[in-house]
């Protein structure tokens, strides 16, 4: 399998400080395997053979907002221009940022702990069946695989799933063997599952603004419809107080999953969002 070598701002400056030789990680810290880079001069050459120079070192330098990787013999952004702007973002893990965006919280947090909040919502266990709803980078499927569940992810878009080939830390949504990845709309593909198919929901919509429909009503009832007797939901909806429209958002969505036939639904302040269960009698 042909090797990929990740760079930002911070791997850009070391290599320009080196005098010869240097070792680095190179996938955005996912391991802890390091590689050796040669410098002859003004060009750094990789384990390949691809040779960077000084001056695209220079630039990746000075770009702290972005991920770079080498491959092949070329030197690229890990960005799509393609429908709007999307792109890896150097946090670690690295986020995804839409149009200016940023798909998780880093503010105070990081990607992979805001994940874990979000997944220690619900605690799906081993053998349970964990239905993700927006995969953005999968990071949520991931952590809810490695504690045993099976998890069927749904993404809408095609270049973030383009871009979760590309980052070290979503390969695991590709090669694990645990997630199943769903290109599709997300209401129209919970419509097509069978009743009470999952034990876990985790729902991490983009903000209302963006997809209104996965705040819905009719969205809820179908997820009520789908999972289990007893089973959990997590809802992301964002800051407490948080309005839209003159309305509070979080209030909002309570009303409407407890109108769906949720119970038990609260407030979890850690993870940003509401939880809820789907009552194990009859209502």
């Amino acid at each position: 399998m042909e090797e990929t070598y990740f760079l930002t701002f911070r791997e850009a400056r070391r290599l320009l400080l080196s005098s010869g030789g240097v070792r680095l990680n190179l996938d955005l810290r996912k391991t802890n395997r390091t590689f050796e880079i040669t410098r002859e001069g003004d060009r750094f050459i990789f384990p390949d053979g691809t040779e960077v120079e000084k001056n695209v070192l220079e630039r990746i330098a000075r770009d702290e907002d972005t991920v770079y990787f080498v491959r092949s013999g070329g030197v690229y952004k890990a960005a799509i221009a393609r429908n709007g702007f999307y792109k890896l973002v150097p946090t670690i893990p690295p986020t995804i940022e839409i149009n200016g965006i940023r798909m998780h919280r880093t503010k105070g947090t990081n990607p992979l702990q805001d994940t874990r909040s979000k997944v220690n919502s619900v605690r799906p266990g081993e053998g349970e069946t964990v239905l993700d709803t927006c995969m953005g980078l999968g990071y949520t499927a991931i952590e809810a695989s490695k504690r045993g569940a099976y998890v069927m992810t749904i993404e809408k878009d095609p270049n973030v799933i383009e871009l979760a080939r590309i980052n070290p830390w979503s390969r695991e949504l590709f090669t694990g063997g645990k997630v199943q990845v769903i290109q599709g709309d997300a209401l129209e593909v919970v419509r097509r599952f069978k009743d009470e198919s999952f034990d876990v929901i985790i729902h991490d919509p983009p903000r209302f603004s963006l997809a209104g429909q996965l705040y819905s009503s009719e969205f809820y009832r179908e997820l009520f419809r789908v999972l289990r007797p007893g089973g959990r939901l997590f809802h992301y909806v964002g800051n407490p107080g948080k309005r839209y429209r003159g309305k509070d958002l979080q209030r909002g969505v309570m009303e409407r999953l407890r109108g769906a036939g949720f119970v038990g639904v609260r407030r979890t302040e850690k993870a940003l969002g509401v939880v809820a269960k789907k009552p194990t009698g009859p209502l």
